[in-house]
């Protein structure tokens, strides 16, 4: 099984009850960063979005708030660097008390301070960031060492009994050969999964590393290829995607943001307004237009974030589609 069922489960349920209530916009996964503090500079990020002071963190109960106020059946604690968050276990503890599914999304560098503390449970996922092998991910974190660190984790982890998996993004140095290997040396190491997601340019990021349209669909028709052989939890329809080989409107509400700064809208990646509610974060974005693609900014996305949620949204338009995704969910 690709996901554990009561991940399925819930999601399902979430959507029903939706359904039943008439809602058309309603979040997947929520996107929560308890702080903007980080301890490495990814070329991946801009430098001033997680350069924040630890004393400007989110409180728990602001944290819990969120995921209250928001719904969703998932939790990604991101950041900044959550392992950073002195109030961690707390957090993970109170989500999953309100039967949340967590991704604690981390470098890997202080993971082990984590594990000391914290336990592993069935509604917990380890996701560790590893963008290739040694000398490619070193390079993305522009810092030697956190290659190995961050295998030292999952080892660890997976020893100590986590749902274990890795988020990687594709850029345009990222060879073919390499994300092969990386998959390869990583089903080795005994992951429970992959995500892959083609990075690409937006707002006040250097361009140089980043994929445009065409570049995308060329490496993720590999991609598709290496999902045949390797855990790759990227859904095969948003991989179609990716590849080009099918389309889908941007679902930017599917995987809201809450930041230190707010809800942050429209999108995980752009940065236009922060708004003090969850209400005002629904009511006060223009939904169409940003689903429609329409923006230059959204010109070259193919991110996870935004089309995950479209292919969940659009699965039910198709038997077909439906099918892809049970015998999906069920081969591995």
């Amino acid at each position: 099984m690709r996901f554990p069922i009561h991940i399925a489960t819930d999601m399902v349920k979430w959507q029903a009850k939706n359904w039943l209530r008439g809602t058309d916009r309603y979040p997947y996964v929520l996107m929560l960063e308890p702080l903007h503090t980080c301890n490495l500079a990814c070329i991946g990020c801009s430098p001033e979005r997680y350069s924040g002071d630890l004393k400007d963190r989110m409180s728990v109960e602001q944290c819990l708030k969120a995921v209250d106020d928001c719904g969703a059946p998932v939790v990604s604690i991101c950041g900044g660097e959550p392992t950073i968050y002195p109030e961690l276990v707390e957090l993970i503890d109170g989500i999953i008390a309100r039967k949340r599914h967590i991704y604690l999304c981390t470098n890997g560098l202080l993971l082990d301070r984590f594990y000391r503390k914290g336990t592993p449970h069935k509604r917990l996922a380890i996701n560790v960031h590893l963008d290739g092998m040694k000398k490619t991910h070193d390079f993305v974190t522009d810092r030697a060492g956190v290659f190995d660190k961050a295998i030292e984790m999952i080892r660890e982890g997976k020893r100590l009994g986590y749902f274990v998996c890795t988020n990687t993004t594709v850029y345009r140095e990222t060879s073919l050969e390499e994300l092969e290997e990386m998959c390869a040396f990583l089903d080795g190491v005994g992951i429970d999964g992959m995500l892959l997601s083609p990075g690409y340019h937006y707002a006040k990021l250097d361009d140089e590393h980043f994929l445009v349209q065409q570049e995308t669909h060329r490496k993720f028709e590999r991609v598709i290829e290496l999902a045949k052989k390797y855990r790759i939890n990227s859904t095969p329809l948003f991989l179609e995607f990716a590849a080009g080989r099918r389309d889908y409107p941007c679902t930017p509400w599917g995987t809201p943001n809450y930041t230190p700064k707010g809800w942050k809208g429209p999108c995980y990646v752009i940065e236009e307004k922060y708004h003090d509610s969850w209400d005002a974060f629904m009511k006060g974005n223009d939904w169409a237009y940003w689903e429609s693609r329409s923006d230059p900014r959204c010109r070259d996305c193919a991110m996870h974030s935004g089309f995950e949620p479209s292919v969940v949204r659009k699965m039910g338009g198709s038997l077909r589609d439906v099918w892809t995704m049970m015998r999906w969910q069920f081969a591995a």
